[in-house]
């Protein structure tokens, strides 16, 4: 089971996305769609999905929070083919942070927000071995630029399964940015790997709501580890979201949960519904107490 599944927040589009991107990426499906009602953003839809067979969640619940290439997803190709026909569908409507091209890094890649605004980057691996085809890639601006080597040691040091891989650091040479700061920076958290970088140039960029990264606990001792490990923003607190001290969001959540509300009993959903949207942390006996009446 995947531990940690990045969290889309869509203002009403999550449903056609889900299904774009499964139009575009191999081995994808949509596994359920679910609506969780009287919620404040009134009935949300939650739609778990898998792109390239790893999971994803999409949400519909408003417009409050808009996706930035603070979080990009690094899309690994084994030809350039494959480059350009991803690059076709996600281009449509979208725009260009990257130009589709040559690279010192890669023959063919291209940055690219879609038609919803979420990050794409396209890069052909070169004959290099793919493990995984979707990379989460967290960018550090702002107050948080050089802050990245930080991170994914803080990272790792909160994951129980989790190992830091290799870090290129700019040189003196690279305009705009400081000589210590992190190029590119490869880790695994859980047996997933992301990636993480500092950019002193890009501005008006920072990490938000409109992705978060789930991290799915089977036991409350779970939640309290993740919970006391990783939230430094009280005022973020609420409903199993968190932010760290970066600002990037999380939600600690029993992996029971999902399966409680998709009861077909709706007033077991709606119970549960209540019972969350007054937690901070989640507590998995309130929530079970509020399943079973």
């Amino acid at each position: 089971m995947q531990k940690i599944t990045p969290f889309l927040w869509f203002d009403t589009e999550a449903g056609e996305a889900a299904a774009l991107y499964c139009g575009v990426f191999r081995d994808s499906k949509i596994k359920n769609v679910t609506a969780v009602r009287n919620t404040p953003s009134g009935t949300v839809e939650i739609v778990a999905a898998e792109f390239f067979g790893q999971g994803f969640t999409l949400m519909s619940a408003g417009p409050f929070f808009k996706f930035t290439s603070a979080v990009s997803f690094l899309l690994a190709c084994n030809t350039k083919e494959e480059v350009d026909a991803l690059w076709k569908t996600l281009a449509h409507k979208g725009k260009a942070v990257l130009d589709l091209g040559a690279y010192p890094f890669s023959e063919r890649y291209g940055w690219v927000q879609d038609r919803y605004g979420l990050s794409w980057q396209v890069m052909y691996m070169g004959g290099r071995a793919i493990k995984q085809r979707i990379t989460p890639t967290l960018m550090f601006t702002g107050r948080q630029c050089g802050k990245a080597e930080e991170a994914v040691s803080f990272y790792a040091s909160v994951f129980n399964d989790a190992e830091v891989g290799d870090i290129l650091y700019y040189g003196k040479d690279e305009a705009r940015e400081k000589e210590t700061s992190v190029k590119h920076a490869s880790f695994t958290l859980e047996g997933q790997g992301f990636a993480a970088m500092d950019s002193a140039h890009v501005k008006g960029v920072a990490f938000n709501e409109a992705i978060s990264f789930v991290v799915s606990c089977e036991t409350q001792e779970e939640v309290d580890h993740y919970w006391n490990k990783l939230s430094a923003d009280p005022a973020a607190e609420q409903c199993g979201w968190l932010k760290d001290k970066f600002g990037v969001s999380w939600q600690i959540v029993p992996s029971a949960l999902n399966g409680m509300l998709r009861d077909k009993d709706a007033r077991k959903a709606a119970r549960v519904t209540e019972a969350f949207l007054k937690m901070k942390k989640l507590e998995i006996e309130g929530l079970e107490k509020a399943y079973g009446g």
